[in-house]
């Protein structure tokens, strides 16, 4: 298995803010699966605080948290798509984009203080967002004949399978969802079955 097959994720969006110096930082935290939701999200915000100084982020993608993107957005290199991404990553989630929008206060506030600030506005987002711990799994398509039928239903029950649909007939097709890692042994055991064709479609 080349990742676990369990995953944290935010259930829905949520907010956090930091003040520094006059510096107003708040930040948003949102629920994102791909790069299109992000860039919606982060088209969004803009449109809704045109008149910040700044819009840092950083997002984490996918089961294995192998896609990500930190974007300092005119700050200093490093003080604040890093931290963001920092702290997403403190609280191993995935699927998760972070937005900090920076309304400058008039004083500079250093590298430390701008990590600072990144940092715990980031953190006070996610203290706010409710965490989520979900399954991957794969997504297969049964073909069998009817006479079967019996057969593919006991192990539907057996291991209590996620039925998507189905569709009854001479020939029934039947879309399930397999825990990730269960899928080996699952898989082997409709093989079994006399006539039964299983293709995987794909992960979810």
């Amino acid at each position: 298995m080349l990742f676990s097959d369990e995953y944290k994720t935010i259930e829905k969006p949520a907010q956090g803010s930091f003040r520094d110096k006059g510096s107003r930082f708040l930040s948003f935290a949102f629920p994102a699966v791909s790069e299109q939701v992000v860039k919606q999200y982060l088209e969004s915000l803009r449109k809704q605080y045109y008149d910040a100084t700044h819009h840092c982020y950083a997002y984490v993608l996918g089961f294995d948290k192998s896609a990500f993107r930190i974007n300092d957005d005119g700050e200093p290199s490093g003080t604040a798509g890093r931290p963001i991404h920092g702290q997403i990553l403190s609280a191993d989630l995935t699927n998760t984009l972070i937005v900090v929008v920076r309304y400058y206060g008039g004083t500079n506030l250093g590298v430390p203080g701008l990590i600072n600030a990144y940092k715990t506005a980031a953190r006070e987002a996610i203290n706010n967002a409710t965490i989520l711990t979900k399954v991957v799994k794969e997504i297969y398509e049964v073909k069998y004949p009817y006479e079967a039928m019996n057969d593919v239903m006991k192990i539907v029950k057996d291991e209590t399978l996620e039925v998507i649909n189905n569709e009854f007939g001479m020939k029934c097709v039947m879309r399930l969802a397999i825990r990730h890692s269960d899928s080996g042994r699952v898989t082997g055991k409709f093989t079994k079955v006399n006539q039964l064709i299983i293709n995987y479609l794909s992960i979810s």
